[in-house]
């Protein structure tokens, strides 16, 4: 693994359109499949989305759009490894914050 896509990167690919979207693509068909992995955090970061959308849904089809977008990600994540958020992790995490590096908790 040589990259790791946050959130946003991941997000720019599902709407598959955009600047954004044409640019990570660009960029992603230079390297092989394998270059590439997922965090855990952004997995959840996802399913969360999902959920939240899923929940304040008002009409049978947007139920259905949601579990539509839930099966997108669960197929999604499984294109590429997923690391985990460990014991290093969190010392690397701490590490920066001690450093004062602005970082949100969830990246």
């Amino acid at each position: 693994m040589r990259y790791l896509l946050d959130t946003d990167h991941i997000s720019f690919l599902q709407r598959r359109s955009g600047t954004e979207f044409l640019t990570l693509a660009a960029h992603i068909a230079q390297h092989q499949a394998t270059d590439f992995a997922f965090s855990i955090v952004s997995f959840h970061e996802q399913v969360i989305g999902a959920h939240t959308f899923i929940t304040r849904s008002h009409t049978p089809a947007d139920v259905v759009r949601g579990y539509t977008l839930l099966m997108e990600i669960i197929r999604g994540f499984s294109a590429a490894p997923i690391l985990p958020f460990d014991a290093g992790a969190i010392t690397i995490f701490e590490g920066l914050r001690a450093q004062r590096v602005r970082i949100a908790t969830m990246d």
